[in-house]
This record gives structure tokens, C-alpha cells and sequence, in this order.
């Protein structure tokens, strides 16, 4: 006799929806959503997709009325809670616009809980547009399975973020050197911000004002100079391997 496959797939469609969910909710989606369920994905009128909140957690929700451009769902069972989101920021300087978003993308699928835009004299970009980096945290969140998208902070001035910290031990990337990341955690456990300089590095009076912060530490991930990008998700990657 065949093992009965788990329920609901694996597979299953999976999309974040901004109306808060809950048991026998029924939505409608339109716009670009219900294309990609109808034109894309050929959801039928009684077929499951899998829908979370960022609030109520995972949901499963049936088809009860499919259009050509729109879809009405209702909610049959509720998946799992929003998961614990594991208290650690990230602080990066704006870099090409690129190489940004993919930050903002592997930051979400991570774990972080904060996304900051800090602003430093030697970015090369000075505005980021919040709107595009949600959208690729969306995206990364709906591939990955996580119920809980970071906070996005208005991009803000590097000393005056420093000022807002109250008590967060603030791991950064020095390049003038600083101890190993690894021993810095074990050292420092807690809520934690990791701040990721841009392209050019940090002029000399940002790192004594970064380095004037009470609880900052300076850390190295290793003997070579990393590019922002990557430095910025080594230094998560470490961080929730060794924290969790």
C-alpha cells in the first residue's frame, strides 16, 4: 500500500499577503498576485496555496473562486505560528544598487530581525528606495519559508544611528583590525547590530566615533578584505550559527 504523501505539499504555491489572517478568513487577491496564481501558476477553484502574514504566521488557504484577474481565497488551516525572530540587526552602508539588494534579500532569508541603510561619507549611493528592498525580502521570505519579515529602518545618518543603539552590542568590520568574530560573540551574547561599512571603508573620524560607542566591538572575519556585500553576510552567517 502507497505511504500517504504529507499534506500540504511541500510544493505548494506560497505567498506573503499584507491583510492579517486568520481561521475561515476569506481574501481576494488582484494586481500582480493573482496573475502569477491564475496566468502562472493555473491555480484551480479548489487548490491549496500556502499564505503567511508576517503577523498570525502560515496559513493554508483553498481557491474558492478564480477569475481572470483576480482569485478569492479562504483560510482552512492554520500551518504554524510567526516564528521567533532571533534579535539581531544589521547596518549597512548603501552600495551599488545591485549588490544592495542582494544583501537585503540574504539578510531576510538569514534571519536578521533590522535591516538599517546607514549613511557614510564614502558611499558611493546616497538614497535607497525601501519599497524595492521590502520586495526582495518578500521575495526571499515566500522562497524560504520564513513567517517573519525584518523591519527596514529609514535610511539614517551613520553617527547619528550610533546614537540609538542603548545598550546593543555593536559588532563592525574593521579593517584596522579587531578580534575574531567568533570570539567576540561568545564574549558579547545578547540583542547585537552588525555594521558593514561601504565600498570605500570608514574614514578615520566615522571608525573613532563607531570605536567611541561603549558597547562596540571591533571584529575581523578572517585574513582577507572581503567586498561590503560579503562581508555583510559572513558576519550574519557567523553570527546565527554561533548564537542560536
Amino acid at each position: 500500500m502507497p505511504a500517504t504523501p504529507a499534506w500540504p505539499p511541500e510544493s505548494s504555491v506560497r505567498l506573503f499577503v499584507e491583510t492579517r489572517l486568520s481561521e475561515n478568513a476569506q481574501i481576494r487577491l488582484d494586481g500582480a498576485q493573482a496573475h502569477y496564481l491564475v496566468s502562472v501558476m493555473r491555480i484551480k477553484t479548489g487548490e491549496h496555496v500556502k499564505l503567511f502574514d508576517d503577523a498570525t504566521g502560515e496559513w493554508l488557504a483553498e481557491a474558492i473562486m478564480v477569475g481572470k484577474r483576480d482569485i478569492a481565497l479562504n483560510m482552512v488551516a492554520h500551518l504554524k505560528p510567526r516564528e521567533p525572530v532571533p534579535d539581531l540587526w544589521l547596518a549597512a552602508a548603501p552600495i551599488r544598487r545591485a549588490r544592495y539588494d542582494w544583501v537585503a534579500e540574504k539578510a531576510c532569508e538569514l534571519g536578521v530581525a533590522r535591516f538599517v541603510p546607514v549613511l557614510t561619507r564614502r558611499a558611493v549611493v546616497d538614497k535607497v528606495k525601501d519599497d524595492r528592498l521590502r520586495a526582495h525580502m518578500i521575495e526571499a521570505a515566500e522562497q524560504c519559508g520564513r513567517t517573519a519579515l525584518p523591519e527596514i529602518s529609514a535610511q539614517i545618518k551613520l553617527l547619528d544611528w550610533l546614537k540609538t543603539l542603548e545598550g546593543r552590542t555593536l559588532f563592525f568590520a574593521d579593517e584596522a583590525g579587531g578580534e575574531p568574530f567568533a570570539t567576540a560573540i561568545a564574549a558579547n551574547p545578547g540583542p547585537a547590530a552588525v555594521l558593514i561599512g561601504p565600498e570605500g571603508g570608514f574614514d578615520d573620524a566615522e571608525r573613532d566615533a563607531i570605536r567611541g560607542v561603549p558597547t562596540a566591538v571591533p571584529i575581523t572575519l578572517g585574513p582577507r578584505i572581503l567586498r561590503a556585500d560579503t562581508a555583510a553576510i559572513a558576519a550574519i552567517s557567523v553570527w546565527m550559527a554561533l548564537s542560536l
